[in-house]
């Protein structure tokens, strides 16, 4: 069974900087793409950032030129560093991932999700 595990969300305040970590484990052929997403109350889950297996990435405006996502693939895991935090980034940040299984199957797993709160 695949799984995604989270870290490093928290409380920050406004201009902070943090920075998550999701590491993918379990029976994966290959991982291609992976990302973060993120869902605050009342609203839809948005893609935040996204990078291939060969680090193309792709970032949502409302982020860019503040967080940098980035990946190790000996390790299968990908970050996302955060800074000049604003209090409308505060969500729960979902790591996604796709792989490729051992029966060719290309699947898409997602992390449980981790708290940031940006407030003073």
């Amino acid at each position: 069974q695949v799984q995604l595990v989270e870290s490093g969300g928290g409380l920050v305040q406004p201009g902070g900087s943090l920075r998550l970590s999701c590491a993918a484990s379990g029976s994966m052929a290959r991982v291609n793409d992976m990302g973060w997403y993120r869902q605050a109350p009342a609203k839809e889950r948005e893609l935040v950032a996204t990078i291939t297996s060969f680090g193309i990435t792709n970032y949502a405006d409302s982020v860019k030129g503040r967080f940098t996502i980035s990946r190790d693939n000996a390790k299968n895991t990908v970050y996302l560093q955060m800074n000049s935090l604003k209090p409308e980034d505060t969500a729960v940040y979902y790591c996604n991932a796709g792989y490729r299984d051992y029966q060719l199957r290309n699947l898409i797993v997602w992390g449980q999700g981790t708290q940031v709160t940006v407030s003073a």
